[in-house]
């Protein structure tokens, strides 16, 4: 059913450009794609985590007073969910929809006051508004194992702008931007933060002295604090790997590089590699850098598990390997580097397989037909 007048979308976010990140990419993304053919206004924080105890309060206060005159809510993800059952309690008949990614379900199982507070607040609020929009089925499937009805789910993947992340880089540029010589070298880019379910430790230690010489490792991805309330920085470790193995010269790692810096990555290098693996109470919403690196006309290697089941279709735009089995992970990219032609070939494919599936276009029309059920 088809509303009659033009779609009124409140979209509220605590994580937004200017700060760049998979959630602040996505956020921006739908966001702008629902701008299109609705009326669209954004509250967002754009200023990093620390200044949500300055956003929060705020965002409360605007929303109570201009939520009036929208007929729907839609949150960035899980994290404002309380907002979303307080405002209900003054505007019965609006409707709150949230975007909802891995961690937003496996955060409530950590072992700290924060993992107690969430579960204890948020799953019960995610659980009150009228739709989840689950960036990935196995986030259904842990969604429900806390409890949260599977009717209340819809499975929407994220998407990408293809035609932002595609650049006529060159491996000069490549050179330049690692600093070395790489007239024979063999790069595989591995795009994301650096934590334990990402695999990037494992793969240094399982794969990496498996391959040979002249294949480089270089792992891109924005810095993890400290202390943060999600997954654990998992970047001394693999520091720490890399010089027990003796790998120094094969393995590159950047933190917090530039937009334009992981392009060169993406569309220079010579096979996209995601090698994720089990960590209980962690998992792969999605795995929109899988989807990045197909849209760069790259091969795509990925664990066959969780959300990158999702992003990755195998021999569609990438191709899905057994996670945490090495010596399927060494044939596989030693076939792969060895093939010039089923690079060039395979890649092509792929990037037009991510045009028709996961451009913002396709997928804001996914989300309007949601939001319209909801609302009907």
């Amino acid at each position: 059913m088809q509303l009659t007048k033009k779609l009124r979308i409140l979209f509220i976010s605590r994580a937004y450009p200017p700060v760049w990140g998979g959630v602040e990419m996505q956020n921006y993304g739908i966001a702008k794609a629902l701008s299109v053919s609705t009326e669209v206004r954004i509250i967002a924080n754009g200023r990093g985590k620390k200044f949500l105890p300055f956003f929060l309060p705020w965002v409360i206060l605007k929303s109570l007073f201009i939520l009036a005159s929208y007929d729907v809510v839609l949150f960035g993800d899980g994290v404002l969910s309380p907002l979303g059952v307080f405002l209900k309690f003054f505007y019965k008949k609006k409707k709150f929809i949230s975007i909802i990614h891995g961690l937003d379900i496996t955060f409530a199982h950590k072992r700290s006051l924060l993992g107690k507070i969430y579960r204890t607040i948020n799953i019960p609020s995610l659980k009150k508004l009228d739709k989840l929009i689950m960036v990935g089925n196995e986030t259904i499937n842990q969604a429900v194992r806390v409890g949260i009805s599977r009717e209340r789910c819809v499975f929407i993947p994220n998407g990408l702008d293809v035609d932002e992340i595609k650049a006529d880089y060159t491996r000069l540029d490549l050179e330049k931007l690692l600093n070395k010589k790489i007239d024979e070298k063999k790069i595989m880019f591995r795009g994301g933060r650096i934590v334990k379910h990402k695999g990037v430790e494992w793969f240094i230690k399982q794969v990496m002295p498996r391959l040979p010489k002249n294949y480089i490792l270089v792992a891109a991805g924005g810095a993890v604090a400290a202390k943060t309330a999600g997954d654990e920085n998992n970047y001394p470790n693999c520091v720490k790997a890399v010089k027990e193995l003796g790998l120094e010269n094969r393995v590159k790692f950047f933190i917090n590089l530039s937009r334009e810096d992981i392009k060169i990555l993406f569309n220079t290098c010579d096979v996209f590699i995601q090698p994720n693996i089990k960590v209980p109470g962690s998992m792969e919403g999605f795995g929109i850098t899988a989807i990045e690196g197909a849209a760069c006309e790259r091969v795509v290697l990925a664990s066959n598990i969780e959300g990158l089941k999702d992003a990755i279709k195998d021999g569609k735009n990438g191709i899905l390997l057994d996670s945490g089995n090495a010596k399927v992970w060494e044939n596989k990219i030693k076939e792969v580097l060895e093939n010039d032609n089923f690079r060039q070939d395979f890649g092509k494919k792929a990037r037009e397989f991510v045009k028709e599936n996961f451009a913002w276009e396709k997928i804001s029309k996914r989300y309007l037909e949601e939001i319209e059920k909801t609302l009907c």
